[in-house]
């Protein structure tokens, strides 16, 4: 068996500005004190740590430098004018969870001051079917978000509230790019999307990223056009009513809305534009059927 590497400490620019606290693994030297070497300790539950020759003292709460203070005023008593190094070995303390529609989602330690953005930036950004406004979680305990429209979740346990992602990016409202606290969680929900189905050039998913809606002209230019042999006439719209099994279908005659003699119907979420080809009615029906499957199991799947 491979011998276990030892733990290095770990260097952080903003390291002055971290709180200690339970499991933060930390190095401890003090010259001429034996007892003490440079063995990582942890700070157990209790927010302790054991050290021979000074015993217990208090972590949790303080900075490495508020530590290592303490720590020479307890060994001025056994050598003349104490020498102390304190580093982190590893965070254990100040995780924050990006969830989503984030490139690598998971629990990440703060390690410092970071900001909401920072924070995304950890989880290596946004994906591209990111929806629209990124959700904030923290624990009550904390105090509220400092956000607009903060409030508390059902269980009155957490703060929640929503920050546009448009606005983030650009900078629009620094106020929003918020410091983040311990077990804060910031989750990143999946665009909402409408779907181009049957004889189109690129049938799939389009992608509601800014605007809550879309219209028919819209979809059908993102699917790149119409396919070799549609129907246009025939297409329609299939709109699965949430929370039921059930379905409505609206007739678009694509050929007079492509022409401007018809309206240019606004589609929702989750909408499906299926436009069959030209040929026998089963056929046709078929392909509908075909998409309505394909979509219900996109949907179940983004939305569990």
């Amino acid at each position: 068996m491979t011998p276990a590497k030892p733990a290095q400490p770990i260097q952080e620019e903003d390291i002055s500005h971290y709180v200690l606290g339970s499991d933060d693994t930390l190095k401890i030297w003090a010259l001429g004190i034996e007892e003490i070497s440079d063995k990582p300790v942890r700070i157990d539950p209790s927010g302790d740590i054991d050290l021979p020759v000074v015993g217990k003292v208090h972590a949790r709460g303080l900075s490495l430098e508020e530590l290592k203070v303490q720590l020479m005023q307890r060994l001025s008593k056994e050598v003349l004018k104490p020498q102390v190094s304190v580093e982190i070995v590893d965070f254990g303390s100040q995780p924050v969870s990006v969830m989503g529609a984030v490139n690598h989602p998971g629990v990440f330690q703060l390690r410092g001051r970071k900001t909401l953005m920072e924070v995304v930036s950890t989880a290596d950004g946004l994906r591209p079917d990111a929806g629209p406004r990124v959700a904030i979680s923290r624990d009550i305990k904390y105090g509220a978000l400092p956000l607009p429209g903060a409030k508390p979740d059902p269980t009155g346990k957490y703060s929640v509230a929503e920050v546009g992602v448009k606005e983030l990016l650009a900078g629009e409202n620094p106020s929003e790019n918020i410091l983040m606290l311990p077990h804060d969680v910031v989750t990143v929900p999946v665009a909402e999307a409408v779907f181009v189905m049957g004889e189109v050039k690129k049938p799939g998913e389009v992608a509601l990223k800014s605007n809550a809606s879309i219209s028919v002209l819209q979809a059908l230019a993102s699917a790149e056009g119409l396919g070799p042999t549609p129907a246009p006439q025939d297409a329609r719209i299939v709109r699965i009513i949430p929370g039921t099994a059930e379905r409505k279908e609206i007739p678009v005659d694509l050929r007079k809305v492509l022409a401007g003699t018809a309206e240019d119907v606004s589609m929702r979420p989750n909408d499906i534009l299926v436009v069959p080809p030209s040929g026998p009615k089963k056929v046709a029906a078929r392909v509908i059927e075909a998409a309505i499957q394909t979509v219900t199991g996109v949907v179940i799947w983004r939305h569990p």
